[in-house]
């Protein structure tokens, strides 16, 4: 275990390899699952004032779904998440020429229709983070349609924390980021 200010970081974290292999998984985390991305709060206001940039890059279904259920449901413990299509797949997801989900969200920021690159749930993915009072926890979520990512991480020698580089930082910050790497590379580390 690893503390940083008020984190508490999983060694799977700083042990395991992965890097994303879309080419072998489809995004498939987009469509399996309970439910939609975790939101965080300030995310809910952010899509409510985007959505208008956002929709033109959504599909058909995935704008129905959010017309008859709205922007983001809230589910049975009070957590909110992104709206799905038919309990499935994301309903800012779509696919591609090649068949790979991708997130509409982040295909309007890459266009440069918003500042929003995508929920960082999605951002952060395999880390998932639970919060507590005063401090977050992070964790690597194992799932098995993650295997080929996990199988690609360690062919490039890529450890969890190097891949999700950019959306720790974009979370916690670069000095955070910093304390993570000197804690987790220095040689009296473990």
């Amino acid at each position: 275990m690893i503390i940083i200010q008020e984190t508490v970081i999983s060694d799977d974290i700083a042990d395991n390899f992965f890097v994303c292999n879309l080419e072998a998984c489809k995004g498939a985390c987009c469509v399996e699952g309970d439910l939609g991305a975790p939101l965080e709060e300030p995310e809910l206001r952010i899509l409510e004032q985007e959505y208008a940039n956002i929709k033109p890059f959504l599909t058909e279904a995935g704008r129905a779904a959010i017309e008859a259920q709205g922007l983001y449901i809230k589910d049975w413990e009070g957590d909110f998440s992104t709206t799905t299509i038919n309990d499935r797949e994301c309903a800012y997801s779509l696919y591609d020429e090649r068949g790979i989900l991708k997130c509409g969200i982040e295909q309007a920021y890459l266009a440069g229709a918003t500042t929003f690159k995508k929920p960082i749930s999605c951002h952060l993915y395999p880390i998932r983070i639970t919060k507590y009072d005063g401090f977050d926890a992070l964790n690597y979520d194992r799932w098995g349609i993650c295997s080929p990512a996990c199988a690609f991480g360690g062919m490039l020698g890529v450890k969890v924390y190097q891949f999700l580089k950019e959306p720790l930082i974009r979370k916690y910050g670069e000095g955070w980021y910093g304390e993570l790497v000197k804690e987790i590379e220095s040689p009296t580390s473990k």
